[in-house]
């Protein structure tokens, strides 16, 4: 499928939206029902799941489903060469829209369970072992991305992703948010997924170290294969920015 930038941001927008409201309202509708810390973030990875898994095979055709900066900055670094790969127009439409999307999708779980729109968090999360789970979240979602690419089965894209990502949720310290989008949106809610604002900036450095060394590893573990598509990840007909994201 071919869409105009405006369509592609639009797809961005939305699907960043909804990813928020879904991690945010899935972690305010199981605080509601339980006091279990551990069935509350079993409750919330598998919202989030279900919902990223979703939302990848929806908007993957229009603008790539990266829903993440970390994915559309790696996406046009390795594709600038390429013919009608990414540009930096492309990215300057995509982040802003990514992380307005996000913003509006916490205020939207927000408002759906009655509680303050905008409220800043107060859950710490400043912590070197944290900022190490970030990192290493971000470059196993990147490796994830770019190597499913490079080895002709970006059509995996939307389980594999969301499963990772499910799976992140519980290897890494930080349950893995790995994208830095999602970081500032989770800022505005002070419910269970939120993350305080001092928490922001560290996470947001860890995660772009972890999208650097996840694309040294593409490199150096993919170096010779023959399947690459740059840029073209999960939609097999879009040739621009087509790649999943996370949460």
């Amino acid at each position: 499928m071919s869409a105009s930038l405006g369509r592609r941001a639009l797809a961005e927008a939305v699907g960043s939206a909804a990813l928020v409201a879904v991690v945010v309202g899935s972690g305010i509708q199981a605080t509601e029902l339980t006091d279990d810390i551990g069935v509350r973030l079993l409750a919330n990875s598998l919202a989030t799941v279900f919902g990223l898994g979703v939302l990848i095979t929806l908007f993957g055709p229009v603008s790539g489903a990266h829903f993440n900066p970390v994915i559309t900055l790696a996406a046009w670094f390795t594709g600038r060469r390429a013919p009608g790969g990414p540009t930096l127009r492309d990215v300057a439409a995509y982040v802003p829209a990514q992380t307005a999307g996000a913003i509006g999708g916490a205020v939207l779980a927000d408002a759906m369970f009655a509680r303050p729109l905008v409220r800043w968090s107060t859950h710490d999360r400043s912590a070197g072992h944290l900022w190490l789970g970030e990192l290493v979240a971000t470059a196993g979602l990147v490796l994830l991305v770019f190597g499913l690419t490079r080895t002709g089965r970006a059509h995996l894209g939307p389980v594999a992703v969301a499963s990772y990502i499910g799976a992140a949720y519980w290897f890494t310290s930080s349950t893995s948010f790995a994208n830095p989008a999602v970081t500032i949106g989770r800022a505005v809610t002070d419910t269970f997924a939120g993350v305080a604002p001092a928490s922001v900036g560290p996470f947001i450095v860890a995660q772009a170290a972890g999208g650097v060394l996840g694309l040294a590893l593409v490199a150096t573990v993919f170096a010779h294969s023959t399947a690459d598509r740059t840029g073209a990840v999960l939609a097999e007909g879009e040739p621009e920015l087509a790649a999943p994201s996370s949460s």
